[in-house]
């Protein structure tokens, strides 16, 4: 028998549920992680849990029934959490290794596992090519189940969720919050971030906070078109200023306005520098993914603060906050971390951030939107996902790499950077950016110009160029 090698991408390994994201590709990759975790530790402890998707509950039993059956002691979370939950529960019960069953915003029918280090964030990337190479063809998925692994001490029980709400009381004063003249919508795309909001701001409009394992068929991911209700009930409902969502595993982000506009991760990155710098006096380095708009380089040149650039994946960008002082570190995806919190994602944590921004400067998200264009300039941002098939895609990605594409229509560039991806820097001011998604059929196609207008214009200019 033939068996597929599993790959890890940016954030862990992601497959279609019941093609190959099964129970037993599931237990091989767990025997790998146990195996590397015992080479260093002979008893090692893992935090565990699942999101809202389909099958969580099963795979997380999996995975706890082949770590436990190696000899590693589990804490299982009670009910579904995110991806933060996980890694601050791993930081704070000081153990070895932390595992999310979560495809974070891929479509309903993928399902994940993410890994996450005893630092708090994502495990390096040596860490988890390590983990990689282990993972055997054969495993053998023990029959007993996690009653019997609980009565020999294996496998404990722990209320993350708990935990992070109590966390979050002691960095932000709800109190103070809860009597915000902005009042806040929150949706969860029906995501693991639907309890928390709930809980610490009891008075915030609600949206999609129900356990629905499919989401509906939309893919839980941040963005203005999968959010349109959303912006409807903020354009709708005068006394709603600020509109937050958070993908499936609540570790991204996306934001809108008082007018039900979409404020995007570039933005957000800024306001979130602004606000720590600018307002608390903070400092430290910048990082940034390679998509992320270079306006974040010119406000860190404002403010005298260093910048460092990495391939796509936060776990670059865990990386470098885990050896230096970083303010923020972020994504174009909408997955950004500060300082002060974990090395992590944190989708919940930077929406609370900005509405304290809002609350004690008493400016609305717009005017604050304008304190940044007063430092980098205008600018308006989108992407076009196209959905076509892994030959097609890596043949456009082959093209750009030798530098075959001189131009795009109308819109030609000064320069180009393949860090990951390729980048192009236009003669207009703007940049358009192709890059090959690394765990579904589909080219991400990034692009900014100064005007809604020109920056739709430049996507439909490169689309006709490569398809």
């Amino acid at each position: 028998m033939t068996v597929d090698k599993i790959k890890f991408g940016t954030d862990g390994w992601r497959a279609i549920i019941a093609q190959d994201f099964t129970v037993y590709n599931v237990g091989r990759v767990s025997q790998g992680l146990a195996t590397w975790l015992l080479k260093s530790n002979s008893k090692p402890t893992v935090v565990l849990g699942h999101d809202c998707r389909f099958g969580g509950a099963l795979f997380c039993e999996t995975v706890a029934k082949v770590l436990c059956n190696n000899g590693v002691k589990v804490l299982l979370a009670k009910g579904f959490v995110s991806t933060p939950m996980i890694s601050y529960g791993v930081l704070e019960l000081k153990a070895d290794q932390g595992v999310v069953i979560t495809a974070s915003h891929n479509p309903p029918s993928y399902n994940g596992y993410k890994l996450k280090g005893a630092h708090g964030g994502p495990s390096n990337p040596a860490d988890i090519a390590a983990v990689e190479a282990l993972i055997p063809e054969e495993v053998n998925i023990p029959s007993e189940g996690l009653e019997h692994w609980k009565s020999k001490g294996l496998l404990e029980y722990v209320d993350l969720e708990d935990m992070y709400v109590d966390y979050l009381r002691r960095k932000f004063d709800f109190n103070a919050l809860s009597k915000s003249p902005f009042k806040l919508a929150y949706d969860a795309m029906y995501g693991a971030g639907q309890n928390v909001i709930r809980r610490v701001l009891p008075g915030t409009v609600l949206l999609h906070c129900e356990n629905n394992p499919g989401f509906m068929g939309q893919a839980p991911e941040p963005l203005d078109k999968n959010l349109r209700e959303l912006s409807q009930v903020i354009k709708r409902t005068p006394e709603l200023k600020i509109g937050l969502a958070t993908d499936g595993d609540a570790d991204r982000i996306g934001l809108y306005d008082e007018d039900g506009n979409f404020v995007d991760a570039h933005h957000i990155l800024l306001l979130l520098i602004h606000y720590l710098h600018k307002y608390k006096g903070m400092t430290g380095k910048v990082a940034i993914a390679f998509s992320v708009t270079d306006r974040v380089k010119r406000m860190c040149e404002a403010y005298g603060l260093p910048v460092e650039v990495t391939p796509i994946g936060f776990k670059y960008i865990s990386e470098i906050m885990t050896k230096e002082d970083v303010l923020v570190g972020g994504e174009e995806s909408g997955g950004i971390a500060v300082k002060g919190h974990i090395p992590e994602r944190d989708g919940i944590y930077d929406g609370l951030a900005l509405y304290e921004f809002m609350s004690k400067s008493g400016k609305t998200l717009k005017e604050l939107c304008q304190e940044v264009y007063d430092v980098v300039g205008t600018f308006v941002y989108d992407r076009n996902d196209l959905h076509i098939d892994n030959d097609k895609k890596n043949a456009i990605i082959t093209k750009a790499q030798n530098d075959e594409y001189p131009a795009f229509g109308k819109y030609k560039f000064n320069r180009r950077e393949t860090i990951d991806g390729v980048k192009y820097h236009l003669e207009n001011g703007g940049w358009v950016m192709l890059r090959a998604s690394g765990t579904e059929p589909l080219l991400r196609v990034y692009a900014e110009g100064n005007s809604k207008e020109e920056t739709a214009d430049i996507l439909e200019n490169v689309k006709k160029t490569i398809l």
